[in-house]
Parts: C-alpha cells; structure tokens; sequence
C-alpha cells in the first residue's frame, strides 16, 4: 500500500512538472493587418479591447519584423529560416513551396509529444509533399493559395458558408470563415487526449482582401469615422468603403480573440497555454488614414511594410511581467523560442533565427547585436522602371536592419532615430555604416543565392495525392492566382515544374474552370454576388483544342462530350523531374492561354 501511494506521488509529481515544462501553444497570425491597426497603438477609428488586454498581459515585442508579404513570413515563421533558404519566397508562381526537407514548427512539435493542429491559411504550398498534413500536422482545417477566392481554393468561394479541405478532403463549413477558424480550433482543443499538450496554429485569412465581413461590425466602424472625419475625409468613396470593410474585419477577429480567452479560462487552459499573436506582414490600408508614425504598407522594404506586433503571454510561465522589450527581433526567432520554452528538440541545420528564451526570462539585458535581413521575390509590375518589384529573387530586392540604420535596395539608408518617417537618404552622410551593411548583405546573398535558384518540385503520381489538382498558382515566375483572373481570362501561360514519383500510365485533364464549377471549356459565367457587391463576369473564351508537352510527350486534343475538359490518357512518364506546359487554343490553332487547372492521374 505504502509503495502504490509513493509510485502515485511520483507519477502526479512527474505530471505536474510535465505539464509546466511543456505548454500548450496556441499560435495566431492575421493577415495584412498592419501595427497600426489595434486601438492600443493609437488608432483613431478600430477599437480592438481584447487584443489591447492581450497586449497588456504580454511579453511585446515592439521592434519585431517579418516579411513584407505573406508566405515568406509563413515561411520563416515554420522553419527558423530565411525565406530564399527555405524556398518558400513569393505568394504564387511556383515561389510558395517550403523545402519538403526542411523540418517545420509542426514536425517538432509533433516529435516532441504534441498534438499537431492548423486552421486557416497555410500558404505553403498546396499539393503533396508541401501541404500542412505533410509537413506535421495531424489535424488540418484549410484552404490553398493566398487567400479564399484564389484560383485553387474551391470555387467561388466567398468567405461564408465556405468549403474548405479538412483532413484531405473538402467539407463546407457554416459561418463566416474567421469565426469557423476560432470555432474549429476550439474544437479541436476540447477533443484532445488527456495529458497531451496541444500546438495549434491558428493563421487567418483576414483582413486580406476581399473585404467580406457581416454587416453588424461595419456600423461601429462608420459612426467611428464620422466622428473622425478629418482622418478619412480625403478617401474617394470605393476606398473609404474597402477601408470599412477592412477595419471591421479587424473587429470580428479582435472579438474572437475575446472569445478564445474566455474558452481558455472556462477550460481551465489559461495558465498553461502560451499565446502568441502576430500579423504576416505591414497594412494594407494604413497609409490611406494611419499607419502608426511609419513610412509604407505590404510589399514595401519601409518600415511599415514588415514591422508589426507580437505579443507573447503564458501567465504560467515565470517569464516576469508583462513589458515592453525593444530589441531588434524577427519572425524566424519564433521556432527557437517556442521550442526552448517548451523543450521540444531542435533538428533542423543552423537556424537564421535565434532563441528570445534569455531575454523573455530577463536572464540577459539585451539580445546580442545584430544584423537582419528583410527579403522576399516580388512579383513583376509591367513598366515599372525603379526595379522595385522582381520575379526572381536578387540582392537588390532586401532590407538590412541593424540598430536604427535601415539599408534598403542596396542603395538608400535611413536613420529612423531622425527620421522616422525615412524621408531622408543619408548614405552620403555615413559611409562607414553603408559599408557595414553592404557587407552584411553581400555575405546573406553569398550565403542564399544558390538555393534560391532551384524550383521546388509538386509531386505527381504519389499514392499521398492521386489524383492532383495543378492550378496556375505553380507557373513559375507566372502570376495567376485570383479566381478573378481565371473570371477575366486572363492571356497568360506557364510551366508546371514537377516531379514524377512511379513512373507509368498517367491521365491529364485540362480545364480552364474547376471541376466543381460545372462550366465548359468555351463557356462564361455570370457574375458571383457577394455581400459587398460582385465579382465580374466570367468571360468566355473560344477554346476549341489543347496542345500538352510534358517531358518528350506532346499531343493536341479536343473537348470531351462534356465539354468541360480535354482529356489525353495513356501518358507515359517516367520518374524523375519533368516540366508541363499545357495550351488552350481556338479553331484555327492559335493559342489563347494555359489551362488553369490540369487534373493529373496515375492509373
């Protein structure tokens, strides 16, 4: 009796520390939200009380950077890595993959003892070997590409009522698509097995665009403005009305964020539960009305491009009060800090993030001095001159960050100490530090240019995902990514870079309208009505006959009895890389555009 009462004591005390030493985690990334938009940070018309009690109860990071736009941060947030290391540096055109070597925040967790969840927006790729249930998570509740309504995502989906892919295979959901992601999260949490600690990557999809929101957050917004019209009166009406929009998104994700703490509390999780929030990249409207005393918005090297918040709270966790601390940090800290404070291991190769862990505990004053390197690949702009948006990735397209000097292009430094507002080149000025920083990013560029070269590679014919979906998202170096696009029809073509895992038999089918659409191949379609308004039409083409290359095999066909698609079977492929270029064309074989989807097959 004495040894069953000893042996109970040790295990509940090996239990107790257990449970302190390994939280749960709870990881929440909007998207587009910029710093400025939380009421905490002085914005004039959005009023966000349960992310400013967040804020107030947290670790904040207040000099904090990611990428200026979304996947190279989604990127470097799951690996520890820099976006051109990882591979994953644009938001399409075949950019978007994360090396399927590199192991993910999930793969750890999940090796740790975690339960693995992500609801939202993974952005990582969204065939097989890239998508979340491949890289680590158990439970997956999401949608592909950039954003719902982009070309892969289930068509004309429109933010409610939405079909997403749960666990491989799509179910549509009830709700608006940001209260389904806090709800199903929720869920998720309350199902798990006893004892086990949860990692749960909530990402959203809003605020990005479209603005679609219920009517009951705009009201609020636009008595807010009227009371501050000198903050909106220079808007033209379309702008003023996406920026209601836009900030009532913001609302409904600042009450689920209330609600989620509340679950927490009533589930008896709070104390236990590290909480992290964070945005992708810098606003998308701020510089319209208010943009927190910086220069910029998404897709810029400025400072409002890539500076946004990031609250960390464990109210377990010894980690002191709840502060501010200034030192420079970056998203990629973020893999090395969680899995230190939860003590899961690390086995990725040298990370270019570090661990926060000593500074968050107050066991060191500073961070050790440091240079950072803000960097995606842009996507081209026709006629832009300045150079400012690449296709591929280059030196020239990064930030360097180093104390208050901010080195952008390789060719402009500011001092944001004088000049916060970076109005002012003052290279001339201080060539010492120009050189530093020119040194710094031709060592990061000497370090990352050759991987960043290599496409990553969809899988084709793998049992994991057969048949595959290829949308126009892969083109390399190509932008179609808008369901809007594929509306307009849009004359643009591409190539897929794949890999052929069994060789064999294979079957394409090319369509210029997903399959659940039900349209054919030469058919438009009418407008899609939204609670903002509407997509435009869809415009039809004359597709009459495809031509298909893919390794040495090249074919033309025509439509099928449907008319939905051109079907060429008995393809022989061999394993190993292979490219596919595919060609919608008219009667007279003059070719119009790619196929927007290609359904690929191995028999």
């Amino acid at each position: 009796m004495r040894f069953a009462l000893s042996a109970f004591i040790l295990f509940s005390w090996i239990n107790l520390v257990y449970a302190v030493e390994q939280p749960n985690v709870i990881l929440i990334m909007s998207d587009d939200q910029g710093y400025g938009e939380l009421s905490r940070h002085g914005n004039p018309i959005l009023k966000t009380p349960h992310l400013d009690q967040l804020a107030e109860q947290s670790i904040r990071l207040t000099d904090f950077h990611v990428a200026p736009m979304c996947t190279p941060t989604r990127g470097q947030l799951m690996t520890g890595l820099d976006s051109f290391r990882n591979g994953a540096m644009n938001v399409s055109s075949g950019r978007t993959l994360l090396r399927p070597e590199v192991k993910t925040m999930a793969d750890l967790f999940q090796a740790g003892g975690y339960r693995t969840g992500i609801f939202g927006k993974w952005h990582l790729g969204d065939n097989y070997p890239f998508r979340p249930e491949d890289r680590g998570f158990e439970e997956t509740l999401w949608f592909p590409s950039s954003h719902i309504n982009a070309v892969p995502d289930y068509w004309n989906n429109d933010y409610f009522e939405d079909t997403y892919t749960h666990n491989g295979q799509r179910e549509k959901y009830q709700g608006y698509c940001t209260d389904v992601f806090f709800r199903e999260t929720q869920k998720w949490i309350q199902s798990q097995k006893q004892g086990k600690p949860f990692f749960a990557y909530l990402p959203l999809n809003a605020p990005h665009g479209p603005h679609f929101v219920p009517n009951q957050y705009r009201g609020p917004i636009e008595a807010a403005m009227q009371k501050n019209e000198k903050v909106v009166k220079h808007l033209k009406p379309a702008r003023r009305k996406a920026l209601v929009s836009y900030l009532a998104m913001c609302a409904n994700i600042d009450e689920n964020i209330g609600k989620l703490d509340q679950f927490l509390k009533e589930s008896g999780l709070e104390q236990n539960t590290i909480v992290i929030f964070l945005t992708d990249n810098g606003s998308t409207m701020g510089p319209d009305y208010f943009n927190a005393g910086m220069r910029g918005r998404k897709v810029t090297l400025w400072e409002g491009g890539h500076r946004v918040p990031c609250f960390i709270r464990w109210p377990g966790g010894k980690l002191g009060p709840a502060r501010d601390l200034d030192d420079l940090t970056h998203v990629q800290d973020l893999l090395p800090t969680l899995t230190e404070l939860c003590h899961v291991p690390q086995s990725n190769s040298k990370l270019d993030g570090m661990s926060l862990v000593p500074r968050i505990r107050g066991q060191v004053k500073v961070l050790p001095e440091r240079m950072l390197v803000v960097n995606y690949s842009r996507m081209p702009i026709p006629g832009n001159k300045k150079n400012m948006f690449l296709s591929v990735p280059r030196k020239e397209g990064a930030a360097v960050l180093w104390k208050h000097w901010r080195w952008l292009e390789n060719r402009e430094l500011y001092d944001l100490q004088q000049d916060p507002l970076q109005q002012k080149n003052v290279a001339d000025a201080h060539p010492a530090v120009v050189k530093k920083m020119q040194s710094h990013l031709n060592q990061w560029w000497d370090g990352v240019k050759e991987a960043a070269a290599v496409p990553q590679r969809v899988v084709i014919g793998h049992t994991s995902e057969n048949p595959a979906m290829l949308t126009a998202c892969e083109w390399l170096d190509v932008f179609v990514d808008q369901q809007g696009q594929v509306r307009r029809g849009v004359r643009k073509n591409g190539t897929w870079y794949l890999t052929v895992d069994q060789p064999g038999m294979y079957e394409l089918e090319l369509r210029r309208w997903p399959r659940e659409s039900g349209l054919k191949l030469n058919a438009g379609t009418p407008a899609l009505k939204v609670s903002d308004g509407q997509f435009g039409k869809g415009v039809a083409l004359p597709i009459a006959k495809a031509k298909v290359q893919i390794g040495t095999y090249e074919a033309i066909g025509k439509p099928d009895a449907t008319g939905q698609s051109i079907t060429f079977t008995g393809v022989p492929l061999e394993s190993g890389p292979v490219k596919l270029k595919t060609f919608m064309q008219d009667e007279q074989g003059k070719e119009i555009c790619g196929a927007y989807y290609v359904y690929v097959k191995r028999k």
